[in-house]
């Protein structure tokens, strides 16, 4: 995790819109074993609530509402279906369609804790997927959430046979280094070791899109990690 754990995208009277780093937990554990965004906010503004989250390792936009009817009504609207969420992410490979909708239903794992599985008898997950940019080592999707499962991206990922950079739960977990593409890699003379270009799960949630209580419509964007263009672009060079 960075040394700046988030950043403030928006805010007004109801609610605040935060982009999170990886690593950063939305909300307190069950064993408070970390600081997490919602301690850090309270510490700001006293009293904040949850409407939804990210995992610890996801990164990007979060909602907290600052007063109950805000959060009532969010989270009617999270909970209906009414908010666009998009995200951007780096996978392994290259998807076969440029554009598609993956459509399969997803369960508790029925022996690995924490983790999920595409299972007929699951509940009904759709991710929408738009290859922005394709290389046969690494291509940059967007997705569009149409339901909420735990893991929905990243089992869905796995599923289609292209599991997202980093991913220690549902790919090889294994960072992202140029030498592994480059031939004729050398390190610079100031550096002892390479280091990754992604170390991180290569999933950050960029777009939110709703319209609040009073009628406002907003879209919402946290800018898409520097790091997922700057290997896009030496997968470029390389071509």
């Amino acid at each position: 995790m960075n040394r700046h754990p988030y950043s403030v995208i928006f805010e007004n009277d109801d609610f605040i819109a935060v982009n999170k780093s990886s690593g950063l937990l939305t909300i307190p554990d069950r064993e408070q074993t970390a600081l997490s965004l919602k301690d850090l906010l309270i510490q700001k503004y006293g009293s904040i609530f949850t409407i939804h989250r990210l995992d610890r390792d996801t990164s990007g936009l979060v909602l907290f509402a600052k007063n109950e009817a805000t959060h009532k009504f969010l989270n009617k609207i999270f909970e209906e279906r009414q908010v666009k969420k998009f995200y951007a992410g780096v996978v392994l490979g290259m998807p076969a369609a440029s554009t598609g909708l993956i459509d399969a239903a997803i369960a508790e794992h029925h022996s690995i804790k924490g983790s999920m599985v595409v299972h007929a008898k699951g509940k009904d997950a759709q991710t929408g997927y738009e290859v922005l940019n394709a290389n046969r080592h690494y291509s940059l999707v967007s997705f569009q959430l149409f339901t909420g499962r735990t893991h929905q991206i990243r089992v869905h990922c796995k599923h289609i046979g292209h599991p997202l950079a980093c991913d220690d739960l549902y790919g090889d977990g294994k960072p992202v280094l140029l030498s592994s593409l480059k031939k004729k890699f050398k390190l610079s003379k100031l550096e002892d070791e390479e280091r990754p270009m992604i170390s991180r799960l290569a999933l950050h949630a960029y777009r939110l899109q709703f319209t609040d209580a009073h009628g406002q419509f907003f879209d919402l964007t946290a800018e898409i990690p520097k790091e997922f263009g700057a290997l896009m672009k030496q997968l470029e060079k390389l071509k």
